[in-house]
């Protein structure tokens, strides 16, 4: 992907969560430097990850403790941080309107 916007939201979310760090670290990596075109791209490199409308997707990390919400543009290879907290966090919003 082209662009990640923002990390300063994993940055922000990892110093409250130090627990976090790797494993966001890891995800922007991975986001990064792939070259997904459609959610089932997204969905083969992470299995787990959870498929919405509006190309949105819910990545599972650390276990599932925590979640990470992204909106693509895979047109312009562009992921947008809609939400990163912990699974309780998670329970009380709506994915599809963040």
């Amino acid at each position: 992907m082209e662009r990640i916007f923002a990390k300063s939201a994993l940055r922000e979310y990892w110093e409250k969560h130090p627990d976090t760090e790797q494993y966001l670290k890891t995800w922007y990596d991975s986001a990064l430097n792939s070259d997904w075109r459609t959610p089932n791209e997204v969905k083969q490199t992470y299995v787990n990850a959870t498929i919405l409308k509006d190309s949105r997707i819910v990545f599972n990390i650390k276990g599932n403790s925590h979640r990470l919400v992204a909106k693509f543009n895979f047109e312009k290879q562009w992921i947008f941080i809609r939400f990163i907290g912990t699974h309780s966090e998670y329970d009380r919003i709506d994915v599809n309107t963040i």
